[in-house]
């Protein structure tokens, strides 16, 4: 009995449309099928499928049927996806859920190359990461720098009195401000003390134009020289006490010097981004230039060197009676022979003890700002 059913069954089923078989069993057709769910009242599915019945099946039968009818499918449904007509809210077409899932998809394809477009300028725009409560405060407030982007550490951080006090430079300068967690302040600062804050930044160098101050009467300029600093943390206490004390220019050695860095700019409290500091190519040119013009030079010793040709005075003796050069030399060598042999004068620190061995000299960046103050006072 189950058998003569089956048979019944299947020349029932043999009798249907071809199409309409392919509709029900195609995974093609099936997308077909699922059109009116989605639009129920729409009515351009049907004639989709009844498109299938006049198609004639090619060479190779039922695969080149399904190919056309994809094709079709396509080209029918698509614009029925993209007609704004359907995203009206008083349509109810289309269910809520995939309305917003196709917004969703349509907002993100929109965003895309914005966010590129944005990768890219940032990559060609060159700056660098200034750090610290007074190395950013002042790159905003002195206008050096291209400020691009502040970046504040969230949390109780930022409700500090000198975190806020950052905030609102920026804001009043219309620099973007982004709150961000500590360990990417940390990696941005590869590091180093942020205090919660650091700001994209244009990078500084160094000033080339060289002409003389001109004195104003009641002293006599002085320009610190340095040769070949090479460390950023010296340099920036370097900074720090000629600001401090009154030097009137500062110029460095281009060649085996260390650059103007953030981490300098840190070191110095953030003088860097106040005090302009000028690069030499030459120093022994520009030396020689300023002996012509009536400046006296003045470097700095060892307090028990012997056999030096070149007079050498305890700093506390020393008198500033002319426009003065103070030539300090790099971590380690010092001052070069050739700008050594260009001194009129050798200044010596005189210790307060007996020294061991290992410890009988000074950091350059300490003494710098004992001779700088010891010059200035005998210059007052």
């Amino acid at each position: 009995m189950s058998s003569k059913m089956l048979l019944v069954w299947c020349r029932t089923l043999h009798r249907l449309p071809v199409s309409l078989s392919r509709v029900v069993f195609s995974p093609i057709a099936s997308y077909n099928v699922t059109a009116p769910l989605l639009y129920p009242g729409d009515k351009s599915s049907s004639h989709v499928v009844s498109r299938q019945h006049r198609h004639k099946p090619g060479p190779d039968g039922r695969r080149d049927h399904e190919r056309s009818v994809k094709g079709k499918v396509w080209k029918n449904e698509m614009p029925v996806m993209q007609d704004a007509s359907l995203w009206k809210g008083g349509d109810q077409r289309v269910s809520s859920e995939l309305r917003k899932l196709c917004l969703e998809d349509s907002s993100a394809e929109r965003e895309r190359p914005v966010k590129q477009r944005s990768l890219l300028d940032s990559r060609a725009e060159s700056y660098e990461v200034v750090f610290g409560i007074a190395p950013c405060l002042l790159a905003l407030t002195q206008g050096r720098r291209k400020a691009r982007k502040l970046f504040v550490k969230d949390g109780e951080t930022s409700q500090r009195d000198s975190v806020v006090k950052v905030c609102e430079e920026a804001f009043q300068r219309g620099v973007q401000v982004q709150r961000v967690s500590k360990n990417e302040l940390d990696r941005m600062s590869s590091g180093r003390v942020h205090q919660g804050v650091c700001l994209h930044a244009s990078p500084l160098d160094f000033l080339t134009e060289h002409t003389d101050v001109k004195s104003n009467g009641k002293r006599n300029p002085l320009y610190l020289v340095l040769e070949r600093i090479q460390d950023p943390m010296n340099l920036g206490a370097i900074l720090r006490s000629a600001y401090f004390l009154g030097v009137d220019r500062v110029i460095s050695s281009l060649h085996n010097s260390c650059p103007l860095s953030p981490v300098v700019s840190k070191a110095s409290s953030g003088v860097l981004e106040v005090l302009g500091v000028y690069g030499c190519e030459n120093l022994k040119d520009m030396v020689k230039l300023k002996v012509k013009r009536g400046w006296q030079v003045v470097g700095t010793v060892a307090a028990d060197a012997d056999g030096s040709v070149i007079p050498v005075t305890q700093c506390s003796d020393f008198h500033m009676t002319k426009p003065t050069l103070l030539l300090m030399g790099g971590e380690g060598e010092g001052l070069s022979q050739e700008l050594l042999s260009l001194c009129q004068t050798l200044l010596t620190i005189p210790a307060g003890r007996d020294l061991c061995a290992g410890v009988e000299s000074l950091n350059v960046s300490v003494a710098t700002g004992i001779l700088l103050h010891s010059l200035l006072s005998s210059n007052r």
